[in-house]
């Protein structure tokens, strides 16, 4: 199953959409199942904050997503195709890891 490890080793990205893509497809969901290293509080949501990636540099405005009561199962949707930097952020905790989305 692909995943994607944040660089601080505090969460997982499970994808069960190989590829993920953008626009969504009309056959299946941008499902990944966010797992986090520890335990976390119970209803504090997990808020993410993605950034086009090209390269090394950030370009355009950020967006904004969440998964409500925090680290689980989501669908997550991005403006286009390419690799996104996402921020992270939960229960008092914070990273940082990269997915690429198709067309």
């Amino acid at each position: 199953m692909p995943y994607v490890l944040g660089q601080a080793g505090k969460l997982a990205a499970i994808q069960f959409a190989d590829p993920l893509v953008s626009p969504p497809s009309a056959r299946y969901n941008n499902k990944i199942l966010w797992v986090s290293r520890r335990p976390s509080a119970p209803g504090s949501d997990l808020q993410i904050s993605a950034q086009k990636l090209v390269g090394n540099t950030l370009v355009g405005r950020p967006v904004h997503r969440a998964v409500m009561g925090g680290p689980g199962p989501s669908i997550i949707n991005l403006p286009s195709a390419g690799c996104w930097q996402l921020k992270l952020r939960w229960s008092g905790r914070s990273d940082t890891l990269d997915l690429r989305y198709v067309t």
